[in-house]
């Protein structure tokens, strides 16, 4: 199948500032801060939301709206649980999302595919985020929304989402390939992980392509046309599916919106990532960069 770009302002992918200026007045248009920051970073996403935020903004929290039954980080939330908060912050059907965070494009694309994963495809990443609404001089507010409870109605879509059962079994045959979405050191294994107690290196086969390769340096997101030279240069076929990964199933997203924008419909993501992988001994680890497609 061929590929179909999304166009440049897409309320189904990603929406530039000016977009978002445009219809940031619009009665059904629900806009979520869905900053989140590696413990390293030193930052509070809750704190900088109370200080400052597009106005209208609620505020997704990663951590909170999760599986907490669940010993890895942040997966996805129960359908249930999901949808309780977001009719406590007034999303529900009918709304046009669209989720920003304060690096530029890091954590929103995450929130993003978890709309997904429930069937909502009115949803839509804001290209550069919350540093490029500011440094056009935009407007920002520290006032909390005004809050209606909406119905929401969820449809769970299997499809998006792989374990690692899953995952072994696609790197064992290598019916999927996996796209890994960390730091080039950390996928080699040349640096620890962030988390302790996990293995360095990466799953089997897996190609490397850090987010910084789909990104630009003002965090927006890189043309579709550029996206996919960047996956084939990693060693991606596009004409066969793919798993993201990253390290806790954060910026794999970032992956899996640009796999959308560049019209590869046919991906997934893997939601324990390497903070699931690296965890247990009996899977197979590889380290040393990503080989390329002629000698994998």
């Amino acid at each position: 199948m061929p590929l179909t770009p999304s166009p440049a302002d897409d309320p189904r992918t990603l929406v530039s500032t000016d977009w978002l200026a445009r219809h940031l007045k619009d009665p059904d248009l629900r806009l979520l801060d869905a900053s989140w920051y590696l413990p390293s970073a030193g930052r509070d996403a809750r704190a900088e939301y109370d200080a400052a935020h597009i106005p209208g903004a609620r505020f997704f929290d990663i951590d909170e709206i999760s599986d907490q039954r669940s010993a890895l980080p942040h997966m996805a939330p129960p359908i249930e649980k999901f949808v309780s908060r977001l009719r406590a912050m007034g999303v529900g059907d009918g709304h046009q999302v669209v989720i920003y965070d304060g690096s530029g494009l890091f954590s929103a694309p995450r929130v993003w595919w978890t709309f997904r994963l429930m069937g909502k495809t009115d949803v839509a990443v804001l290209d550069g985020g919350l540093p490029k609404w500011r440094a056009e001089g935009r407007e920002i507010e520290d006032l909390p929304p005004v809050v209606r409870d909406r119905h929401m109605t969820v449809s769970r879509q299997a499809g998006l989402v792989r374990d690692v059962t899953q995952v072994a079994q696609a790197a064992k045959l290598g019916h999927a390939q996996v796209a890994d979405a960390r730091p080039a050191p950390r996928f080699a294994g040349d640096t620890p992980e962030p988390r302790p107690g996990l293995r360095a290196g990466h799953i089997p086969g897996a190609r490397n392509i850090p987010i910084t390769a789909v990104t630009n340096p003002d965090g927006t997101m890189k043309d579709p046309a550029v996206l996919k030279a960047v996956f084939e240069a990693a060693g991606i076929d596009l004409s066969r599916p793919v798993i993201t990964s990253c390290g806790s199933g954060v910026t794999a997203a970032v992956l899996a919106l640009a796999l959308e924008r560049l019209g590869h419909r046919d991906w997934s993501l893997y939601d324990g990532s390497w903070a699931e992988w690296g965890m247990y001994d009996d899977l197979p680890v590889e380290t040393g960069p990503a080989k390329g497609r002629d000698d994998a």
